[in-house]
C-alpha cells in the first residue's frame, strides 16, 4: 500500500489511497486484470484456499470473478478511503447499490422512511417494488425532521435520504439524522451523489451507510455506469454477499475508468463548487428567474446546514424560471454551450427540463403534486469557464 502520512488530505488520497505499490511489472497506472476466473496450482492449492476461505481467511484471492477482482478491489479500497470507511463495494450502477443494500437490510413486514426529494427511481424502488415483500414505505418531506421522526415505527428499519438531494438540494441535517437513527435503532442510508466525499462525508457524522453513483462525479467523464456503497466491515460483509447472489458487479474495465476520474476528483469539484456558485449568484439577481436552488445561496432553506456540515456546494444548480413549460423549454433550446441530457458530474456543463426529461410521462397535474413544476431547470456545471457559462445562461434567459 502507498504509504500516506498520518491524516492525509482528500486531495492526496483520491490520487493515492488504496493502491498496492509497486503495482505488477512496476506499471505506475493501475493493471485492468481482465479475467473471469483464476486457476489453481494443484489440487493442494485448492483445498487450502477453500480451508482458509471456511474460516474467512483467503483474502486477496478468489476463484471466480464475480466474488471479486484485484483491479475492482483497488479501487473499492480507494473509495473506501476517501468516505472514511471500513469498506465499500462496487456495483454496475448505482440503482444497483442502492437497492442491493436495501435488500441486505430488510425483510418482509418492515418498514422505511423516505424523504421526498429523493432520487425517483430510488422512491420507486421502495414504494412499489418493495410492497412485493410486504415492506412498506413511508414518504415525509425532505428537511421536516419533527415529520421524519414521528414516521417511525416499531418495525422501521431504514432511512433512506439523499444530501444534497435531486433536483432541489436539499441537505440534509446528517448529525441529527444520525442520532434519531441511532435512538431508535435503525440503519441511516445518505444518497451522496450530488456531494462526493470531496464536499461531504456522511459516515463522519454517524450515518450507517452512503451511497454513490459513480456513473457522476466519481468518473466524471460520462463515459461509464457504476455505483458504490460505503460503510462498516459489518455491513459490507453482509451486503457483499447478497452482491453475489444477485450478481450486479463491477467489472475491471469499470473500475479502471473510475479509479482514473477519482484521480482529477479533487481538482474536478472544487471548480465545479466555484463555477456553480457564481452561476448561481448570477441567476439570482436575474429578473426572468423566478427561484434559485442552491446550497451556496442565503435564500436557499438549508444554507446554514450546508454552510456547518459541507466543505462546498457540488455544481448543480437548479431554478425555476419566469413563465410556463413552453417559455422554459425554449430557454433550454436557446443557450449554446450546455448540453441537454439527463446526467451530471461531468466535465462538460449539462442541462435539462425535469417536468420533461424524467417526468415526462406524468400529466402536469401530477407534476406539480409532486413538486415538478414545468419551470424548473437543472443545470450540472462542468469545468467550463464560468463567466463563458454565465454568459451563454444571460443571452438566453434574456431572449424569452
Amino acid at each position: 500500500m502507498t504509504k500516506l502520512s498520518k491524516d492525509p488530505r482528500l486531495a492526496t488520497e483520491v490520487v493515492h489511497a488504496g493502491e498496492v505499490r509497486p503495482h505488477p511489472h512496476h506499471a505506475l497506472a493501475l493493471p485492468i486484470f481482465e479475467t473471469a476466473t483464476y486457476t489453481f496450482e494443484n489440487t493442494a492449492d485448492l483445498r487450502q484456499f477453500m480451508d482458509a476461505r471456511m474460516w474467512g481467511q483467503a483474502e486477496g484471492r478468489v476463484e471466480y470473478g464475480r466474488y471479486g477482482n484485484p483491479t475492482v478491489s483497488a479501487v473499492e479500497a480507494k473509495l473506501s478511503a476517501l468516505q472514511a470507511a471500513e469498506a465499500a463495494i462496487l456495483f454496475s450502477s448505482g440503482m444497483a447499490a442502492v437497492t442491493t443494500a436495501l435488500l441486505s437490510l430488510l425483510y418482509a413486514g418492515d418498514h422505511i422512511v423516505i424523504t421526498d426529494d429523493s432520487y425517483r427511481r430510488t422512491r420507486q424502488f421502495c414504494l412499489t417494488f418493495l410492497k412485493r415483500w410486504q415492506i412498506e414505505s413511508t414518504v415525509v418531506a425532505s428537511g421536516d425532521m419533527e415529520q421524519l421522526e414521528a414516521a417511525i415505527q416499531s418495525n422501521t428499519k431504514v432511512i433512506v435520504s439523499e444530501s444534497p438531494t435531486n433536483p432541489y438540494l436539499r441537505v440534509m441535517d446528517l448529525k441529527r439524522l444520525a442520532t434519531i437513527g441511532e435512538k431508535h435503532k435503525v440503519k441511516t442510508l445518505i444518497d451522496s451523489t450530488f456531494a462526493t466525499p470531496i464536499n461531504q462525508r456522511p459516515l463522519e457524522f454517524g450515518i450507517d451507510l452512503v451511497v454513490d453513483s459513480a456513473t457522476k462525479y466519481l468518473g466524471g467523464h460520462n463515459d461509464l455506469l457504476a455505483g458504490v456503497v460505503a460503510g462498516s466491515e459489518s455491513l459490507m460483509a453482509m451486503i457483499r454477499q447478497n452482491l453475489w447472489v444477485l450478481g450486479a458487479v463491477c467489472d475491471p474495465q469499470t473500475a479502471y475508468l473510475i479509479q482514473r476520474g477519482l484521480k482529477t476528483l479533487s481538482l474536478r469539484v472544487t471548480q465545479q463548487n466555484q463555477s456553480a456558485q457564481k452561476v448561481a449568484e448570477f441567476l439570482e439577481a436575474e429578473s426572468g428567474v423566478e427561484r434559485v436552488w442552491y446550497p451556496g445561496l442565503r435564500s436557499h432553506p438549508d444554507h446554514d446546514v450546508a454552510r456547518a456540515q459541507m466543505e462546498g456546494y457540488g455544481g448543480v444548480v437548479s431554478f425555476e424560471l419566469n413563465g410556463d413549460l413552453e417559455t422554459t423549454s425554449r430557454f433550454i433550446d436557446a443557450v449554446q454551450l450546455p448540453l441537454i441530457a439527463s446526467s451530471l458530474g461531468g466535465v462538460e456543463t449539462l442541462i435539462e427540463q425535469p417536468a420533461l426529461m424524467s417526468y415526462y410521462d406524468l400529466s402536469s397535474e401530477e407534476r406539480e403534486e409532486i413538486g415538478i413544476r414545468g419551470n424548473l431547470v437543472r443545470l450540472s456545471v462542468g469545468i467550463e469557464s464560468a463567466d463563458d457559462l454565465i454568459s451563454d445562461l444571460a443571452q438566453a434567459v434574456r431572449s424569452l
